[in-house]
């Protein structure tokens, strides 16, 4: 039987890496294979899983790394004993194919990890979810508009973002630190796998330009994300006179578009309100009156009658991937409005919505009453089909297991 091992620090299925992970690791079982998943038990516990747990560290070693990445700009420098007790039981596995999602979260040395696998005869599956493995520091920098990370990094702007640093800034020394580390796995055994097409051009900028890309987008659950009789919804918010435009973040901010919804609150009409889901309480203070925050939906049928509810989604993301949001809505039959930036604009076609450039609120307003006098009938169909034909799970989480049987083909 050939055995499939994930990496990743959460496995919990309310974070997108972690559903995707178990989830892949689902779909590897039903073909044949021994599904392992290696998680971080100080960030996550023991959760039900099909696959086998593999529980690295413990939450001493998660807060001794968090204070290595505080204090000295170390992150993914740390939890070395819990690094060598993984690779220990690497050895005792043996794999067929190591798949990575993210190694940052406080819970290894990526710098032992990549010594290891260096050296190890097994194909290794990277998916990119973000931008960290190629940067001195940051995991996004389209916000800022830095580019030091093609050449080299130092005088990091975002120092004090994740994984925030408050006196060091080791930057170019972690650009250093990740380019050795990564690239000593010669390049007929590291695919990588963005999950966008953007990431994917911007790291043939990066010290990854000579590796082989393979771009595999995100899928969702096409059954649960469905159109749906949006009256409840209405009725539950008094919203059955108004044009609803929505928003949906699992955390909010200024980079999520935040700062953009409420300038975009004042200009509306009477009969336009904004939903927007994923707001605390301190949050909510200061909203504008025309803005509903609602904290959390209690599962995620709700969240799709919400999506079906919506006149248009609208997504005024600063930096992002490839938008989970954005499938889902448009599974829903709801067009998406975004900033051109990032992945989020990959899902966005005339048929499914549309893109105005960042920080536009006004032209961001047009493209939403534009969406709206086109109106749910036109888009409705088109948003569905659209998604059936690309957003599938299964189908996207099949082009891995079609990827692993390439690989050891070889």
């Amino acid at each position: 039987m050939r055995k499939l091992l994930q990496i990743n620090p959460v496995l919990r299925v309310s974070t997108s890496t972690g559903r995707i992970m178990q989830e892949i690791g689902e779909l590897a079982i039903r073909n044949g294979w021994h599904s392992y998943i290696a998680y971080s038990r100080g960030r996550d516990g023991i959760k039900p899983c099909h696959s086998e747990l593999i529980p690295v560290g413990n939450k001493l070693s998660v807060f001794g790394h968090g204070l290595a990445t505080r204090l000295f700009d170390r992150h993914g420098m740390a939890s070395r004993l819990s690094t060598m007790q993984f690779i220990h039981r690497l050895e005792s596995i043996r794999p067929d194919i190591i798949h990575i999602h993210n190694i940052h979260g406080y819970f290894l040395d990526y710098r032992l990890l990549f010594k290891y696998l260096s050296r190890c005869s097994v194909p290794v599956v990277w998916t990119v979810h973000d931008c960290w493995l190629y940067t001195g520091h940051c995991y996004y920098y389209s916000y800022i508009g830095c580019d030091k990370w093609q050449t080299g990094c130092g005088h990091c702007p975002q120092r004090g973002e994740f994984p925030r640093s408050l006196w060091v800034d080791r930057s170019r020394r972690n650009y250093e630190d990740k380019r050795r580390a990564f690239t000593s796995i010669p390049r007929d055994r590291l695919t990588i796998v963005p999950v966008s097409d953007w990431i994917r051009d911007e790291m043939r900028k990066s010290f990854f330009r000579d590796y082989d890309f393979r771009v595999i987008h995100n899928g969702i659950n096409t059954d649960v994300f469905d159109i749906s009789d949006p009256s409840d919804v209405r009725i539950r918010y008094n919203l059955s006179d108004k044009h609803i435009i929505l928003g949906v973040a699992s955390i909010w901010s200024r980079e999520k578009g935040l700062d953009d919804f409420v300038s975009l609150a004042g200009m509306l009409h009477d009969d336009e309100v904004v939903v927007l889901v994923g707001i605390k309480p301190d949050e909510q203070r200061l909203l504008p009156d025309n803005v509903i925050g609602i904290a959390r939906t209690e599962n995620v049928s709700q969240l799709a009658q919400l999506y079906s509810a919506a006149d248009v989604f609208v997504n005024p993301t600063w930096q992002d991937n490839y938008p989970t949001v954005n499938m889902e809505a448009i599974s829903c039959g709801t067009p998406v409005v975004t900033y051109r930036t990032g992945g989020s604009v990959e899902a966005v076609t005339d048929e499914t919505g549309l893109v105005v450039e960042k920080g536009d609120v006004s032209s961001l307003l047009g493209a939403v009453r534009l969406a709206i006098m086109r109106g749910k009938s036109y888009y409705s169909h088109l948003c569905r089909v659209y998604a059936l034909a690309h957003f599938k799970k299964e189908e996207r989480y099949a082009d891995y297991l079609s990827l692993y049987d390439e690989l050891l083909s070889r």
